[in-house]
C-alpha cells in the first residue's frame, strides 16, 4: 500500500528531522515532501482512472446510438480494471465517487456529432465497490 507507506515514512522522517543535528546534510523537508508525493500521486492516478471510467460510462448512456458507444463502454471497462489494479486499501476512504461522478458529468459535451444527450442521472448511481467490480 504505497499511500499508507509513504505517509508512514514521511511521519518517521519528520520525527527524525526534528531531532537531527544542524550539520545534517540531508534536505529533510524536500525528502519528506517527495516521499509523501509518491502516495498522493498514486491516489491521484486512481481517482483519474475512475473519473475517466465514469465519463465514458456517461457518454455511452447519454448517446447510446452513437457509433462510438461500444468503444466508450470498452474504455470504461478498461479504466475500471486499471483503477481496480491501482487501488490500495488506504485509498478507499479517500475516494469520493459522488465527486468524481460530478466531475465526469460536468465534462460531458452539450452535443455529440450534433445530437443532444439523453438524460442521465444527476446523482451518482454507483458505489465505489460497484465501480470497481469486474465487467
Amino acid at each position: 500500500d504505497v499511500l499508507l507507506w509513504s505517509e508512514r515514512q514521511a511521519e518517521l522522517l519528520r520525527r527524525h528531522a526534528a531531532v537531527a543535528r544542524s550539520n545534517d546534510a540531508i534536505d529533510w523537508p524536500n525528502v519528506i515532501e517527495q516521499i509523501e508525493d509518491v502516495g498522493r500521486s498514486e491516489l491521484r492516478s486512481c481517482r483519474s482512472l475512475l473519473r475517466q471510467a465514469l465519463r465514458h460510462m456517461l457518454k455511452a448512456e447519454a448517446w447510446p446510438q452513437s457509433r462510438d458507444a461500444p468503444t466508450w463502454r470498452a474504455d470504461a471497462v478498461d479504466f475500471r480494471r486499471q483503477a481496480r489494479d491501482a487501488l490500495t486499501p488506504s485509498m478507499r476512504q479517500r475516494i469520493d465517487v459522488a465527486g468524481l461522478y460530478a466531475d465526469a458529468l460536468a465534462a460531458l459535451p452539450d452535443t455529440m456529432d450534433g445530437v443532444a444527450p439523453l438524460p442521465v442521472s444527476a446523482v451518482c448511481p454507483v458505489t465505489l465497490n460497484e465501480l470497481l467490480a469486474a465487467g
